[in-house]
C-alpha cells in the first residue's frame, strides 16, 4: 500500500526519518555542474570562487539545476574548500591542476595559530541558500553542505589533492595531539557553518569524506570517527538530518554509520542490498540509505541506464529510508537528457 502524494518537502523528510513515502525522493550529487549548458553559460562569466562568494550566483545555478531535473532536492552550490579563508589559507583553482592551498598546514606551530571560531566568513553560503528556500517557498527542501572534518584537513595538509596522502598521515601519526587539536577546531568551524545553513533554511546537511577511503578503519577509528561523531552530535536535530558521504569505506560500513549521521550516502562500490543486510546485523540504529548508481552509468546507452536505475529501485522497493541518488557526482561529459530521463524513472514510481 504505497502512502498518499506527497510534497517533495514531505517526501525527503520522511525518508530521512524512515516513514513511508509515496516512492523514493531523487536528487543527484554536483546537479549543478558542467555538464549543464546554462551552468557553462555562467562559467564562462564568472570563475568558481566568484559564483561561490556570491549569494545570487549560486542561488541561481543552484536554482536552475532543481528545475530543470525536477529532483526532490537542491543541494546548495558551493565548494567544500571555502573555509580555507577563515583559517587564513589562500584558496585558487588552478586549470589541470585543481585546487591550490597556501600555506599547507605541517606543522603543529601553524595548527596552534588557526581559530576556533569563523565567525560568520563563510556567510555567502547561508545567504544563498536563504535565497533558495524562499524561491521554493519550503516546498524543494534546500541541501546545505560541508567537507568533513578529515577530508577538509587533508586537503590543508597537502596542499591540494593527494594519492596517498603522505603529509596528511605522517602528521596524523607522528604529531597525534596536534592531529586532535586541529579536528577539534575544525569540527568547532563547521558546526558554525552548518548551524548557519539551517538557520537559513537548509533541510538537512551532507557531509562529504570523500578521502576517508585512504585509511584503515583502525585509523579511522582513532584519528576520524570520534571527530566526526561530535561533528554529528553538534549539528544534526530531528528537524536537521545530517547525511554522511564517503568514498573507499565500504570494508568498515559499520564504523562509518558509528558517525550518527541520520543517513549515511553510500558511494557506487557498495551493493545496496549488502550495505542494508550488512546494517540490519549492527548493533546500532538504522541509518537511512541514500545512493548509490554509479555516475558513468548517465552516460550509458539510455536502456543500460535505465536497466540500471530499474535494479536500483528494485533493491529498494518495500524498504522505508531511501533516497535515491549516485554513488559520486555526475562527470562533465554527462548528456543532461540522460539525467533528466533518469530522475524521470525514478518520479514514475509513484
Amino acid at each position: 500500500m504505497t502512502s498518499p502524494k506527497m510534497t517533495s518537502a514531505q517526501r525527503f523528510a520522511a525518508a530521512c526519518r524512515h516513514q513511508p513515502v509515496d516512492r523514493p525522493p531523487v536528487w543527484l550529487l554536483r546537479q549543478a555542474g558542467r555538464y549543464m549548458p546554462e551552468y557553462r553559460a555562467v562559467r564562462a562569466r564568472h570563475s568558481l570562487l566568484e559564483i561561490c562568494h556570491s549569494p545570487a550566483l549560486a542561488a541561481e545555478v543552484t536554482i536552475t539545476a532543481a528545475e530543470r531535473l525536477a529532483t526532490d532536492a537542491a543541494i546548495i552550490f558551493a565548494d567544500l574548500l571555502l573555509p580555507a579563508a577563515p583559517l587564513g589559507i589562500a584558496l585558487e583553482f588552478t586549470a589541470g591542476e585543481g585546487p591550490q592551498l597556501s600555506p599547507p598546514l605541517r606543522t603543529p606551530a601553524q595548527i596552534a595559530q588557526l581559530p576556533t571560531h569563523w565567525d560568520g566568513a563563510l556567510g555567502y553560503v547561508s545567504q544563498a541558500i536563504g535565497l533558495v528556500h524562499r524561491h521554493f517557498a519550503g516546498d524543494l527542501p534546500v541541501v546545505g553542505f560541508a567537507g568533513a572534518p578529515f577530508t577538509l584537513a587533508s586537503y590543508l595538509i597537502e596542499g591540494g589533492g593527494s594519492r596517498h596522502y603522505i603529509h596528511t598521515k605522517r602528521l596524523m601519526y607522528n604529531h597525534p595531539q596536534a592531529w586532535d587539536e586541529l579536528m577539534a577546531k575544525l569540527v568547532a568551524g563547521l558546526a558554525e557553518f552548518l548551524t548557519e545553513q539551517a538557520v537559513a533554511g537548509a533541510a538537512a546537511v551532507q557531509l562529504f569524506d570523500s578521502w576517508a577511503g585512504a585509511l584503515s578503519e583502525a585509523d579511522y577509528r582513532r584519528f576520524v570517527l570520534p571527530h566526526n561523531q561530535r561533528l554529528v552530535a553538534a549539528v544534526q536535530r530531528p528537524e536537521l538530518p545530517v547525511i554522511y558521504f564517503s568514498t573507499g569505506t565500504a570494508a568498515y560500513l559499520e564504523a562509518v554509520a558509528e558517525t550518527g549521521a541520520q543517513v549515511l550516502s553510500l558511494e557506487w562500490r557498495i551493493d545496496l542490498t549488502a550495505a542494508w543486510d550488512r546494517l540490519a546485523r549492527w548493533s546500532g540504529a538504522m541509518p537511512a540509505l541514500q545512493g548509490n548508481l554509479d555516475p558513468v552509468l548517465l552516460l550509458a546507452d539510455r536502456g543500460v541506464l535505465h536497466a540500471a536505475v530499474q535494479r536500483q529501485l528494485q533493491q529498494a522497493r518495500g524498504r522505508s529510508g531511501y533516497i535515491f541518488n549516485l554513488g559520486h557526482g555526475i562527470l562533465p561529459e554527462t548528456p543532461v537528457e540522460h539525467v533528466r530521463a533518469l530522475v524521470d524513472w525514478v518520479r514514475a514510481e509513484a
